[in-house]
């Protein structure tokens, strides 16, 4: 069991569903007003998407994050930030092969695109991130014809910059083999210790959200690596105390679950709230961001 335990809020998310909820933040200055009250209600990593401040639609553009990022930090307080390069992997395939493909919906681009947010904000300076993720494999994103694409060498490369610029990886496991090739790169060197790993439950068709395929892929962890899990909806909640018992950290945020209970909408500071009750029923207790940090070998 983990007796100290790194919260991270999962803000908003890509998927248009989310802003059905009243909660959900879309311009940058909701985003940011959000991630505040996560922080303050517990959590000590705010994990970040934006999204285009008139459709809702997720967007790849610097200046959201580079404003959003601004709040935060101009707000005062403490949190660590951590910052989505997960968008512009999609391909959308058509019934026909080559003849219809890439069909609407793909937005696949290189991984030095997918990361030109943090590079931007890296080499200017004022407002980088403490953390950016990495998509570690491919994966068949929910029914029809569209997959997330993340290939070895692309991860490769995306280790390379982030080590280059200093920023934090975050390694996105979305099913057993990715953790194979989260091995691999940490063998390789292209991961800073400690590894630190996001196990992603429940999401089709990835990992179930089932206390055995979680707890296999905790078994084959590379040794000296901090995790953390979640699962998606109603089974959020209950995958924080599945999560500590087996030595994790924990995730909650709108992005994953919209929520508090039965037809009740959650904003992100009531389920850091019900985050924290748990762990601290369990006799654990919350790190602060700077114990986060510490931990994390953040610089």
């Amino acid at each position: 069991m983990n007796h100290d335990v790194i919260i991270t809020c999962a803000v908003t998310g890509d998927d248009t569903k989310v802003t059905r909820n009243p909660h959900c933040p879309v311009t940058p200055e909701q985003i940011a007003a959000s991630a505040v009250d996560a922080a303050k209600a517990g959590a000590a990593i705010v994990h970040i998407h934006v999204r285009d401040p008139d459709t809702g639609a997720f967007s790849m553009e610097t200046r959201h994050y580079r404003e959003v990022v601004k709040r935060i930090r101009e707000s005062g307080t403490d949190v660590i930030v951590n910052l989505t390069c997960g968008m512009g992997g999609y391909i959308c395939v058509g019934e026909n092969g080559l003849d219809d493909t890439p069909a609407p919906g793909t937005d696949f681009v290189s991984q030095e695109r997918r990361l030109q947010h943090v590079i931007d904000l890296c080499h200017e300076g004022r407002y980088r991130p403490d953390i950016a993720t990495l998509d570690c494999g491919t994966l068949n994103f929910g029914d029809g014809n569209r997959a997330y694409v993340s290939t070895p060498d692309y991860l490769r490369r995306g280790a390379a910059i982030l080590r280059d610029l200093g920023v934090k990886p975050e390694l996105e496991v979305f099913d057993t083999g990715n953790l194979w090739l989260v091995r691999r790169l940490v063998d390789e060197g292209l991961i800073p210790a400690p590894a630190l790993i996001q196990l992603c439950a429940g999401i089709p068709y990835g990992v179930p959200a089932d206390v055995g395929h979680l707890l296999a892929m905790v078994n084959t962890l590379p040794a000296g690596s901090v995790w953390t899990s979640f699962a998606i909806s109603r089974m959020q909640m209950p995958w924080v105390a599945q999560s500590i018992l087996l030595g994790g950290n924990v995730r909650v945020g709108l992005e994953d679950n919209l929520y508090l209970s039965r037809g009740v909408y959650a904003s992100n500071a009531q389920l850091v709230e019900r985050a924290r009750t748990i762990i601290e029923a369990m006799g654990a207790r919350v790190v602060s961001p700077a114990q986060a940090r510490e931990r994390l070998m953040l610089r």
